[in-house]
């Protein structure tokens, strides 16, 4: 899928995509106007709401004409895709944090993060190793990325009042989405000026210290749309040592100075300040899941993690400390500017171009050491979409150019105990330049009224060069070590989708596609130890999916996804922990297999009755994985083919139920009981180690009513119970790496690992959340 003679192939492609497009043109005459019938063949996929293309639909807040073209990933046909709507999913329940929200759609996995809000979120099991930043998958927001160009996002910054619509797009997804999308995209739609149409404010509070205060503003005047999302949360966090503080602005504004140019502004900021509480093992974990009475090392509860700072914060003995005493914490700051202008060339073709400046900076003092950053980027991207007929068949074409560069600067320090968040020596200094140069081109053919063949291309250069230097220092003095990486990786996507939709209440999709993802700066400047060192040898982490799918609604009322999905990887990367308090280290693993189920069900079956279900299973083994491990003089070489992947559970169940009173003196009122289940997993790739799985219970009321002779227009009341069982479970589990007993050469068994810390966060205990929100 690399090879040279596919990326000449792929760049004559891409060459020759204008030359498609141009046939597009010349195929109509002069008026005549060719539009492809809706097919809402995308999954779980196109919500009712979309208006068909050509409609003068507000897509992504920019209020365009009739005859103006979508976003590409705004009705992608073919694709494996969940739409997760505002009313009923966000707009009535007290959402803490995006997990809340996207767990309505099969294939993703939660876990939570390091701090606040912060959420660790996967597809298909492809980023469930993560323990704070998410990979294998693009993040968009309103069309721009939020991905970074070293395939890191966050969700800190992602507050799920903001928005209308979520999409999920799952499986391989590099040839619409380029770089890193192995794992599927996410696309966040704002509230636009026209939805709000006015101004909210709204306060949510609850159990744990929780206050969410937020505002929204937003409207239409003649060429000007805008919508300003604002909101401030804290928390004193249900674990020890866990309060937060974030502040989030959002920003989405467009102008139409003519039929035929738009032009749209967003901007996003956010703050964050949070407390990181220790990870422990999973044997602290049963004596004391939430690290209560963990203030001091000297008096610490039984079950406290501890971590061991080195006295001087050079070298020589350590110091063991709690979260408190080491006084962990996080203060990072997210801020994203970009703008697109839009051009509708002629009534059936559009051009746009999009920029943007990223900039992501972070302090992290936790653990054993402290890291600090700042991640300026840009990215820049045209492309052109054109709808007419290709050989007498209607058609939809784009192509699309895009660069992206982040420049890095970051630290290592060691940490020093006591005194709040103090350093220690600098051992680590990174210095590197990421970037990313691509093309992509995409063909939509109705073949005939019932199917629509789909064939996609991308090719991409990535690079990263840069530099990291690492000091040990001893009571000799300091001794320096260079690791330079100068690596391009050059990666080619194809995908082809075939669907048939005999009746609009029925189709068959299948889909085959490939997705590629290059290491990041970061992961190859952390050693198999777990400090800064030399990892350069990472490589692409390549896949190629096979799905096969369909839609239906057998019962009126009832919509039915289910999908079959196998996926092949070559080179995946396998990240894990060396032990605690220490980086995180990333591995290739030569092949793997992801294969699994996917079913989505939304059913109203009854007047004011709806049910939701969303389950998936997912099993993932590796097929090629020899594992090297060392202690002392000794090393042994171990086959894990055939073992389960760390971190991905087999099965995953959402099901939710719930009423609203539909007409009469009650009606604005509802609530509802959902389920989330989840199975245990391994956490070690001898599949020593097993956390548990769990199942808890949720249940939700709300009542929504005009106010047509008050001040505000509209008043919404809600409140949710979360683990209404008070079930104690393991809410995110760090793999852990294997080790060697330096004595006997065998590998250390499952009584070592449940021994090891900085694994572990348990889930949240039983909360109580309620909120008020008025609309004027």
């Amino acid at each position: 899928m690399r090879s040279h003679p596919a990326a000449r192939r792929a760049a004559w492609l891409l060459a020759a995509s204008p030359l498609a497009l141009s046939g597009l043109a010349a195929a109509q005459t002069a008026g005549e106007s060719v539009t492809l019938e809706e097919l809402a063949v995308t999954g779980e996929g196109t919500p009712q709401s979309q208006a068909a293309p050509g409609s003068g639909a507000s897509d992504f807040g920019v209020s365009g004409p009739p005859g103006a073209a979508a976003l590409g990933i705004e009705r992608p046909t073919g694709q494996v895709v969940t739409a997760i709507g505002r009313e009923g999913t966000i707009a009535n329940r007290p959402a803490t944090s995006i997990g809340t929200v996207l767990l309505d759609s099969p294939g993703v996995t939660l876990r939570q993060g390091n701090g606040g809000r912060d959420v660790v979120i996967s597809i298909r099991g492809n980023n469930a190793r993560a323990t704070g930043v998410t990979r294998n998958m693009v993040v968009l927001e309103d069309g721009f990325p939020v991905t970074q160009p070293d395939g890191a996002s966050r969700f800190d910054l992602v507050d799920p009042r903001a928005y209308s619509r979520i999409d999920v797009f799952r499986g391989p997804q590099s040839a619409l989405f380029g770089n890193f999308a192995t794992g599927g995209a996410l696309a966040f739609r704002t509230r636009t000026g026209r939805e709000i149409d006015g101004y909210e404010i709204g306060v949510d509070a609850g159990s744990f210290g929780y206050l969410s205060n937020y505002f929204s503003v937003g409207g239409v005047s003649g060429p000007f749309e805008i919508s300003l999302f604002a909101s401030d949360v804290r928390a004193n966090g249900y674990q020890d040592h866990s309060s937060y503080d974030t502040q989030t602005m959002n920003l989405l504004a467009s102008y139409t100075p003519s039929p035929d140019n738009r032009f749209t502004l967003k901007a996003i900021n956010n703050e964050v300040t949070a407390n990181i509480p220790a990870r422990s093992s999973l044997d602290q974990f049963r004596i004391n899941p939430y690290q209560r009475g963990c203030e001091a090392a000297a008096t610490a509860a039984p079950g406290c993690t501890t971590f061991g700072l080195l006295a001087n914060g050079a070298f020589g003995p350590r110091v063991p400390v709690t979260a408190s005493e080491g006084a962990f914490r996080r203060n990072d700051r997210r801020t994203i500017i970009a703008g697109r202008w839009e051009h509708d060339i002629d009534a059936q073709t559009a051009w746009r171009v999009q920029v943007g400046f990223d900039e992501r900076s972070y302090n992290q003092p936790f653990y054993t050491t402290s890291g600090r950053g700042s991640l300026p980027s840009y990215f820049v991207q045209t492309d052109l979409t054109r709808r007419g007929e290709l050989f007498g068949l209607p058609a939809v074409g784009s192509v699309t150019l895009a660069y992206s560069a982040v420049d890095i600067a970051a630290s290592v320090y060691n940490r020093a105990p006591y005194g709040g968040a103090r350093l220690g020596t600098l051992i680590g200094l990174q210095e590197a330049l990421q970037s990313n140069l691509g093309g992509r081109a995409r063909l939509e053919l109705e073949l005939a009224p019932q199917w629509t063949a789909v064939a996609g291309l991308g090719a991409e250069e990535s690079s990263i060069i840069g530099r990291n230097r690492t000091f040990a220092t001893t009571a000799a003095g300091t001794v320096s070590t260079l690791a330079q990486a100068d690596r391009r990786f050059l990666n080619v996507a194809p995908e082809l989708a075939l669907v048939y939709r005999p009746d609009p209440d029925w189709a068959l999709r299948g889909r085959v596609a490939t997705g590629y993802a290059t290491p990041s700066f970061s992961s190859m400047f952390v050693n198999a130890t777990g400090l800064p060192g030399n990892n350069t040898d990472l490589k692409t982490q390549e896949n190629l999916g096979f799905d096969l799918g369909t839609d239906f609604m057998p019962l009126p009322g009832l919509r039915l996804s289910l999908t079959g999905f196998y996926e092949f990887f070559h080179n995946e990367f396998v990240t894990q922990s060396p032990g605690a308090g220490l980086l995180n280290y990333t591995f290739n693993a030569p092949a793997s297999e992801h294969r699994g189920v996917e079913v989505g069900a939304d059913w109203t079956f009854a007047p004011g009755w709806r049910g939701v279900l969303a389950y998936t299973f997912d099993d993932q083994v590796y097929t090629d994985y020899v594992e090297q491990l060392s202690a002392a003089a000794l090393t042994a070489r171990f086959d894990r083919a055939g073992n389960r992947i760390p971190g991905v559970p087999a099965h995953q169940l959402l099901a939710r139920i719930g009423y609203d009173v539909p007409a009469g003196a009650l009606a604005g009122l509802g609530g509802f009981a959902e389920v989330v289940a989840q199975d245990g997993y391994f956490i070690d790739n001898a599949n020593f180690l097993k956390v548990p799985g769990f199942a808890i219970l949720n249940l939700n009321i709300h009542y929504a009513a005009l106010l047509p002779n008050g001040y505000a227009r509209r008043i919404d009341l809600y409140g949710e119970v979360r683990n209404v069982l008070d079930t104690t479970y393991v809410g995110s589990a760090n793999p852990l790496a294997n080790t060697l007993n330096a004595a006997t050469g065998a590998e250390n068994g499952r009584a070592a690992l449940a021994g090891t810390t900085g694994s572990i966060f348990a889930g949240p205990q039983r909360t109580f959340v309620a909120g008020m929100k008025l609309s004027f």
